[in-house]
């Protein structure tokens, strides 16, 4: 007998989880490394088991057999079918499960279960659409670094390449520019490696640089956009690449939309004017999606 519902929100830089009963009662959450599949089948499941456990320990619950527990999972990488295929071949144990992008619970958990639009802006991005006769569709989420416009990643990359344009004197330096070579220099002495310049300790982040390290990169795009000319390009021209996600999904500009993810709620005020008339508060976050996911499919009937 199921006795636990699990809904998992995985991407590329983090999991979060939601622990309920079976009756659907939340009980508490917990959080985890990136299980995004582009990181491997193997550590996606161990970062989804490592929230899963924060989860029950924050609940002051010993964690049952996995066969007692259905989990709703939306990552991040199941567009990829072969990747998809494998993690849910390496299913660990759990009684019954449902695998899905992170976009859909995304959609699912912000609109609960109705007619919607979703742009979730995190590590990467992606939009996806249900319309009103109940069609699904999905626009961007291509993957890092082909896609994924206005993401952490994308914010990251660029902001990175603006510092190249400063030391190669093809751009004026500035604050903003100062912070992310320091950001590299802090980044290589972290792995106890320290270099006489900017330029070779950039050489050398940019020799292990990942999704995950261009992610963590954004926050100085942020913080330096009210005053830097560079830094709040970035975001505008981040803006843009949503109002055009949005544009492909809903044409009419009938639905509503929600931004959903970690950079959301710092390019807003960088979106074009006529999208933020659309703009709703999300229900809920992807997490909850999944969860409504699994316990709807319990109750044997589909959401949308």
């Amino acid at each position: 007998m199921i006795e636990y519902l699990i809904g998992v929100d995985g991407g590329g830089t983090g999991t979060r989880v939601r622990l309920a009963r079976n009756d659907g009662v939340l009980l508490a959450t917990g959080s985890g490394g990136p299980s995004g599949l582009m990181h491997g089948v193997e550590q996606a499941w161990s970062a989804v088991l490592d929230a899963l456990h924060g989860a029950f320990s924050t609940a002051g619950l010993v964690r049952p057999a996995l066969d007692k527990m259905a989990i709703g999972l939306g990552l991040a990488g199941v567009n990829n079918r072969q990747w998809a295929a494998d993690f849910s071949a390496r299913n660990p144990g759990f009684g019954d499960a449902v695998i899905e992008t992170d976009a859909f619970t995304t959609l699912v958990g912000a609109h609960q279960g109705q007619p919607g639009v979703i742009i979730a802006i995190g590590t990467g991005s992606v939009g996806e659409v249900l319309t009103t006769d109940g069609q699904r569709r999905e626009v961007g989420g291509w993957g890092f670094p082909a896609s994924d416009e206005a993401g952490g990643a994308w914010l990251g990359m660029r902001a990175i390449t603006h510092a190249q344009q400063v030391l190669d004197g093809r751009a004026p330096g500035s604050d903003f520019s100062r912070a992310l070579m320091y950001f590299c220099d802090r980044s290589n002495q972290a792995r106890n490696v320290h270099f006489d310049s900017h330029r070779d300790s950039m050489f050398a982040w940019l020799a292990s640089a990942s999704q995950t390290a261009y992610a963590q990169v954004a926050p100085l795009v942020i913080q330096h956009a009210e005053s830097d000319p560079a830094a709040r390009q970035l975001m505008l021209d981040g803006g843009r690449e949503v109002a055009k996600i949005a544009a492909a999904l809903d044409p009419g500009g009938e639905l509503p939309i929600a931004l959903c993810g970690g950079i959301a709620a710092h390019i807003q005020p960088y979106l074009p004017e006529p999208l933020l008339a659309l703009v709703v508060k999300p229900h809920a976050d992807a997490a909850a999606g999944a969860l409504r996911l699994i316990d709807q499919r319990l109750k044997g009937y589909q959401t949308c």
